[in-house]
Order: structure tokens, then sequence, then C-alpha cells
């Protein structure tokens, strides 16, 4: 969680006020997804949520940049973006790693967009240090890992649209995805600029009237209309 919030001064009908940054971003319906996502963050974002929801139709932009956190709360947050009606975008900044992954991944198809040098990391649910106890409790606390290993596989099979005997095999390490990388394998859909974000650029979207579509150029350091490149995965 952020320890530190800033106040901004904005204009109101009944004059000058300061309001939370946070605040701010909450009006112009951008919610983020910072730092290790547990439960405290888990229902912050569905107070958030839930506001937003309720107070207009109007799309809902999701940033992250997250090392992830615990699962149930990660897929407490994945349940609200899968049952939401809201169109939501979501745009990895910096990492998007275990659980935060999946909260990418699992972003409205055509919606999930990257930043050029963010990374995305999977890997198999992780045995916590301080686990303990019998053996029968260890064997009853591996086997809930094994499941849950199986519900993130599904999850991730059904949003990258490969099988998920190739999950498994991607998630048996820690499996790094660079921006092209992780859009080559499903987990998100194109790289975005952060002018593009401020409305200071066209991207996959209307321009005087015509739509555009545009891939990055890698030599050039730009868009053009040319192919992405294509990379395979590296645990095949």
């Amino acid at each position: 969680m952020n320890l530190f919030n800033p106040t901004i001064e904005v204009e109101s009908n009944t004059g000058t006020r300061e309001v939370s940054l946070e605040t701010r971003h909450l009006m112009n319906r951008a919610l983020f997804i910072n730092g290790e996502i547990d439960a405290d963050m888990a229902n912050d974002f569905l107070q958030k949520f839930m506001y937003l929801e309720q107070s207009s139709r109007d799309p809902v932009t999701l940033y992250i940049n997250s090392p992830g956190g615990e699962v149930p709360a990660g897929l407490m947050i994945y349940d609200i973006l899968m049952n939401s009606k809201l169109p939501i975008t979501t745009i990895c900044t910096g990492l998007a790693a275990s659980m935060a992954a999946i909260l990418l991944a699992g972003g409205q198809k055509g919606r999930r967009y990257i930043f050029r040098h963010a990374k995305v990391l999977i890997h198999e649910p992780r045995i916590l240090s301080e686990v303990g106890g019998s053996a029968s409790s260890i064997r009853n606390i591996s086997e809930s890992i094994l499941s849950t290993r199986d519900e993130i596989s599904e999850i991730l099979a059904e949003h990258t649209a490969r099988p998920v005997e190739e999950i498994n095999r991607a998630l048996k390490y820690d499996h790094y995805f660079d921006a092209f990388e992780a859009i080559n394998f499903g987990l998100a859909d194109d790289v975005i600029f952060y002018n593009t974000i401020m409305g200071k650029e066209s991207y996959n979207g209307k321009n005087n009237g015509k739509t555009e579509t545009k891939k990055y150029d890698t030599r050039r350091g730009c868009y053009d209309p040319g192919k992405r490149p294509d990379r395979k995965p590296r645990y095949a």
C-alpha cells in the first residue's frame, strides 16, 4: 500500500479545495495495483470499484505495477474484474508478477496493454517459509498448493488460449516475459506509450475519423504498420 499520498488543489462550484491525488485519479476512473497484493489492497479495491460501478457506466483504467502477493486476495480482485460489465482497460506499467500477471492476463481482450520495457512474471504458487506442523498437515498444505496451481493454470489457459499442459510447463520456474513475449504468449494484447494514455498520440483508435492500427518497430523505436517480431517461448 502507498505510504505517501500527496494532495492537490481542484476547482469546484464552491471554490478551491484540496483532495488527495488518489481521489483525483479515482474521479478520473483510474485505479492502481501498486505493491504487494494482500487482503487490505483487495478490500480497498472492492470499495473503490463498487463506487465506480455505481456512479457511471464509463470505462475504467487499471494500472498494474506489482510483484504479486497473496493468492486469495489476487483472485478476489480477479473475480471483481471478471464479473463487472464496465469497459476496463488494463495496463502493465512496470512489473506484473505472479498474481498481478493473472490480473493482466484476465483483462478484457483488446484492452490489455503493456509498456514497452515492462515485464511479466508467471510461476507456480510458492510454499511459505514458515510452513510446518505434522506430516498430515504438510500433506494437506501441499495438496492445497497443487490445487491452487491447477486453478491458476486453467485461468491462464483460458485467457491466453494455450493448452493447460503448455501453461504448466511455463509455470515450472520463474518465467519472465518482455513486452513482446507477453503479447505473443497471450498475456497482453499490445504495447502502449505513456503519451497515448495522456491522449497525445493516436493508437489503435480513431484519428481524424479513420481507424488506425499501429505495430511497434523495434529497429526504429516507434509504431509502424510493420509486422511485430515473433518470439518463441523459451520453455518449449
